[in-house]
């Protein structure tokens, strides 16, 4: 039978395996740590590595090492200064990532800043986002809200961008938009979107997108609303 680690007022603890972490006060962990749940309402920081089924943050956390959850639910704030695999991930609040992050779903409703690579089979945000790296995956879809998120580079099966109004702020005249250096992929549709370089089978370049150069195999159109510099057709028939 594991032990829980239950925290309300605020210490240090020993890491360890446990089954159930709860922090409501604030607490460090001091060593490496696994758990089956690990719920964070207060504040928590971890000296070591991380791994758990369940990561809930409502609070503050901020792991200094690297973190592996099969699910993760960021409400509040979550910094890891190592690498971050994170199966399921949502993120309403704020996560920021010392190294690269992975896993295989993830939501950003809020913002996350990342310094390497990310990589997914399906990435969603409506929030914001700045990967020093490249965003990879099969499947991405980007609604701009607001402010700028950008990327070093973006790769991916199919790629949508489009902007989006937003209904809490309705006098707020500012949109998204995105900014990376290539976009490359099979199917891609761009709005409010810069990038010096779109690669692609099918290119749809929507209105607000400022690009330097379409290369693209069988499909290419631009909205008139819309800047590009060169077009090329490679390969194809």
């Amino acid at each position: 039978m594991k032990n829980n680690l239950i925290i309300n007022g605020s210490g240090e603890y020993p890491g360890g395996t446990y089954d159930k972490i709860s922090i409501r006060g604030e607490g460090t962990i001091l060593n490496q740590v696994e758990s089956s749940v690990f719920h964070v309402y207060g504040t928590c920081e971890a000296r070591e590595n991380l791994s758990t089924g369940s990561a809930k943050i409502l609070g503050e956390a901020k792991i200094k090492g690297n973190v592996e959850a099969e699910e993760t639910l960021i409400m509040g704030s979550m910094a890891i200064d190592g690498k971050a695999i994170l199966k399921k991930m949502k993120v309403f609040g704020a996560l920021e990532v010392g190294e690269s992050l992975s896993g295989n779903e993830a939501t950003i409703k809020g913002s996350i800043s990342v310094k390497g690579d990310v990589e997914y089979e399906t990435f969603e945000s409506s929030g914001g986002f700045d990967i020093k790296g490249l965003l990879n995956a099969d499947t991405i879809k980007i609604a701009l809200r607001y402010g700028e998120s950008k990327a070093e580079e973006i790769g991916g099966g199919n790629i949508t961008v489009k902007r989006k109004r937003n209904s809490f702020i309705p006098f707020v005249g500012e949109e998204g938009s995105l900014a990376a250096k290539v976009i490359e992929g099979d199917d891609v549709y761009l709005e409010n979107t810069r990038a010096e370089v779109v690669r692609g089978n099918k290119v749809n370049i929507g209105p607000g997108c400022q690009i330097g150069l379409v290369e693209y195999t069988n499909d290419f159109s631009e909205n008139a609303n819309s800047t590009v510099k060169m077009t090329k057709k490679i390969g194809g028939e």
